[in-house]
C-alpha cells in the first residue's frame, strides 16, 4: 500500500491524531487504569478485524497509541519501489475507528501533549557506524536499516529512540555530531520553541520552519524541533 504524504494526512482531518516521525500518534485521557484496559480491549477487537494493530503505551491517566504500516511502498526518483515503515490509508482508517471508540468510551484526546524523540548523528560514514550503534542500542545488527531505505537504527520493539544518520562531508573532530530531534505536533512547535528560547536557548536556523527549526542551548549544543505534518490550510 502506498505511503501517504503529510499533506494527504492533513487532508484526512484526523482531529485526535498527529503525524510525528514515521507514524500517527494519539493520546487519550483516561479516568483510571481500568478505563484504559477497557478502551484497549475494544481497540483490539477492531484491530483484529482490520488485521492491523496500533503500538500502545498505557499509563494510569492516559493511553498513547501509534499507528504505522511496515509494508508501506516508497518510490524513489527512478520509480523503484521500496518497502518501508510509514503511514498508509489503513492507518488513517484505523485511526478514525479508534477515535470513534474513544468517543463511545467518553475519552477525550490530548494531541498537543504528544512528542517523540529521535537521535541524530552527523557523519559521512553511516554504513560503518550503523552496525556499531545497532549492536550497542539493541544487542544486534538486525535493527540497522529496518523499515527504511537508509542505515537508521530502528528497534523492532521500540525500546530505544530511533537513531538516524545525517549525511555530512568528512570532517575532523571535535564538533557536535550528536543532536536530539524533538518531533511535536504542527500546532505545538511554535510554542515549544518559544518556551526553549524563554529558558535561554537561541534560534540557530529557522530557514526550514515549521518543518525544522534548529536551536542551541547557552553552551551551543544544538537540537532540532520539527513536525512532519503541515498545518491545515485556511479555507
Amino acid at each position: 500500500m502506498d505511503m501517504l504524504s503529510g499533506e494527504q494526512i492533513t487532508a484526512a482531518a484526523l482531529t485526535d491524531w498527529r503525524k510525528l516521525g514515521q507514524g500517527l500518534h494519539a493520546r487519550f485521557v483516561i479516568r483510571d487504569f481500568g478505563a484504559g484496559v477497557r478502551f484497549l480491549s475494544a481497540v483490539g477487537e477492531v484491530g483484529k478485524a482490520a488485521k492491523h494493530y496500533p503500538e500502545v503505551r498505557l499509563g494510569t491517566a492516559y493511553v498513547d497509541l501509534k499507528l504505522l504500516s511496515d509494508d508501506a511502498i516508497y518510490r524513489d526518483d527512478a520509480g523503484t519501489e521500496h518497502q518501508v515503515e510509514w503511514v498508509t490509508q489503513q492507518d488513517v482508517d484505523l485511526a478514525r475507528r479508534i477515535s470513534e471508540i474513544a468517543a463511545e468510551h467518553s475519552l477525550s484526546a490530548d494531541p498537543r501533549s504528544i512528542a517523540t524523540i529521535e537521535l541524530a548523528l552527523d557523519t559521512a560514514n553511516s554504513v560503518t557506524l550503523a552496525p556499531v550503534w545497532a549492536a550497542l542500542l539493541t544487542g544486534g545488527t538486525e535493527a540497522q536499516g529496518r523499515g527504511t531505505i537508509g542505515d537508521d537504527v530502528r528497534d523492532a520493539t521500540s525500546r530505544v529512540p530511533i537513531l538516524w544518520f545525517q549525511e555530512t562531508d568528512p570532517h575532523p573532530t571535535p564538533r557536535q555530531r550528536f543532536h536530539i530531534d524533538v518531533q511535536v505536533p504542527y500546532d505545538v512547535a511554535e510554542q515549544r520553541i518559544a518556551a526553549a528560547v524563554a529558558a535561554g536557548a537561541v534560534i540557530v536556523d529557522d530557514s526550514r520552519a515549521p518543518s525544522t527549526t534548529v536551536i542551541a542551548d547557552p553552551d551551543g549544543n544544538k537540537a532540532c524541533v520539527g513536525t512532519f505534518q503541515p498545518p491545515p490550510q485556511p479555507e
